[in-house]
């Protein structure tokens, strides 16, 4: 019943995401974006990449890249989300691009797993002709995909098969979207059927490789095909950007149960993207919690198409939003997270190693009040093994405070070091106070530089620049009396003053709450 990858004698926990064609217009996909984009998941600690089985066989330099970065390919055949024939017509072609397609490929070294297909088994329930007569569809099914495996075999005996996913296993044509006991799970309980992100505790997957909830794009490029007057989600500019039915309600649904909703258009891009990024949060934590029963995270997905609103980590083009930067956290490889019981009475501080060797972690856990007042509830070390998730403590509920914040801070013997923070209730529930943060700006070797102090807490802080290229940190916290500075990393030739002049700072508190109004001034319009 595992479902684990194993190189070099070693079982791997697979960090990573899934790929969609790196732009609508293929002659657009070039060598240079295609690398940004690999390079930005090997930035944020992945090491494997799934090649969805609704885009393209990518050309060569797709897997040199993956190569060179040391990125695992988890590579679909490209059949995808529908019936397909299996008359001897379309099976003989079939069977040709199969053995074309392995024996081009075959040589990279990238390639860890060559997979039938994507969803073709849930497909048998999403069509009226399918759901009538599910064995005759079955049956199609499966001549279709013992096709592709035979091909598979004749070209490289010697490759990983795994018949479709999401599956329980092989010959088994169940439910793989709620049936967490073996296989590979497509976990989309919480964006499709609109379940809270705690429902991501509620299985226990061997290895999800797809799951996701949506954000819009970031401001700077809803921008670029957005007027000012169309900078509204129910705008039909923004609504025909966004291709899930459904999709821009349910970002805005969500919102509600977990926060005061935001104070304008950018704020709402914004708090999208936090939420975004909590959800897929929870779920990786959790997950990892679990290793060895877990052993792999997929997450639907790194890149996009086009400017859209979308399950993307990268806006089109390849610029980080909130969740990228979390991602780059929480998929350390060695990581301390903050995982509550399912009754709220106690919080499991989790240390997960997926290192080869032992490592030493030394943890310090405080209560922290939202006016910055902190009360340290505990120090630990702990000694992780060699890829293993070992509960490093445990916290009552009661001693963190419902209207505080947990606030968990480590350093690992590896040099690498962390923080994260949960809250025991939703973000609206919390009287957030103003964070105060000062804002320091300076060109240091041709570089924009900000520096940021806050005079109380700073949940989830972005800086956003209106000029092509990205911060290099954001969605992170910074506590009372803190210092932190973030450098810009241009695209092109960008002139550092327009940088700052177009800076933007956000944080949760700025986003959903009204600005602080001077006494004598009227309100504002």
């Amino acid at each position: 019943s595992r479902f684990a990858f194993r190189v070099n004698g070693k079982d791997i926990y697979c960090r990573g995401s899934n790929w969609i064609p790196a732009d609508a217009l293929p002659s657009a996909a070039t060598p240079e974006l295609t690398e940004k984009l690999l390079q930005a998941a090997v930035d944020s600690n992945q090491n494997m990449i799934r090649v969805w089985g609704g885009g393209f066989y990518e050309q060569e330099f797709f897997y040199d890249i993956c190569d060179r970065l040391g990125l695992m390919v988890w590579q679909d055949f490209m059949f995808a989300c529908n019936l397909y024939p299996s008359t001897p017509e379309f099976l003989a072609e079939v069977k040709l691009e199969a053995e074309y397609q392995v024996r081009r490929l075959q040589h990279h070294a990238c390639i860890a797993l060559w997979c039938g297909d994507n969803e073709l088994i849930g497909a048998l329930t999403w069509f009226e002709e399918s759901r009538k007569n599910r064995d005759r569809y079955l049956v199609s099914y499966d001549r279709l995909n013992r096709t592709i495996e035979q091909a598979l075999r004749a070209a490289d005996p010697t490759a990983n098969w795994w018949p479709s996913s999401p599956s329980s296993g092989i010959l088994n044509f169940g439910d793989a979207w709620h049936d967490d006991s073996s296989g590979d799970m497509h976990f989309w309980s919480v964006w499709h059927e609109g379940k809270d992100f705690e429902h991501y505790r509620d299985v226990r997957p061997r290895f999800c490789s797809e799951f996701g909830f949506q954000s819009f794009p970031s401001l700077s490029i809803a921008k670029q095909f957005a007027s000012a007057e169309n900078l509204n989600i129910a705008s039909p500019v923004m609504e025909a950007h966004q291709k899930n039915a459904g999709g821009n309600a349910r970002i805005a649904e969500t919102m509600f149960r977990y926060f005061r909703f935001p104070m304008d258009f950018g704020d709402f891009v914004y708090l999208s993207q936090v939420q975004q990024g909590l959800a897929i949060k929870t779920a990786v934590e959790y997950w990892r919690s679990l290793k060895p029963h877990n052993m792999g995270a997929l997450y639907w997905q790194l890149n996009d198409t086009w400017p859209v609103a979308s399950w993307s980590s990268l806006d089109h083009g390849g610029g980080w939003k909130v969740l990228h930067h979390l991602v780059k956290r929480f998929f350390k490889p060695s990581a301390v997270f903050a995982v509550p019981t399912p009754d709220g009475e106690a919080v499991r501080i989790v240390a997960v190693n997926d290192r080869p060797d032992l490592v030493n972690m030394d943890i310090v856990m405080k209560s922290v009040a939202l006016d910055g007042t902190e009360t340290v509830l505990s120090r630990i070390s702990v000694t992780t093994p060699p890829d293993r998730a070992v509960d490093a403590a445990w916290l009552n509920a009661r001693d963190i405070g419902n209207d505080r914040l947990l606030v968990f801070d480590y350093v690992v013997s590896d040099g690498t070091s962390g923080r994260g923070h949960l809250t025991l209730q939703p973000y609206k529930r919390l009287a957030l106070t103003d964070p105060g943060i000062e804002v320091t700006t300076a060109v240091l070797d041709g570089i924009a530089t900000v520096t940021l102090k806050a005079a109380r807490p700073a949940l989830f802080v972005l800086l956003e620049a209106d000029v092509g290229g990205r911060f290099d940190d954001g969605g992170f916290d910074l506590m009372a009396g803190e210092t932190r500075t973030i450098r810009f990393l241009a695209n092109d030739q960008v002139d550092p003053g327009e940088v700052l002049a177009s800076l933007i700072v956000r944080n949760l508190h700025s986003a959903t709450y009204p600005p602080k109004q001077e006494a004598g001034q009227p309100a504002s319009t």
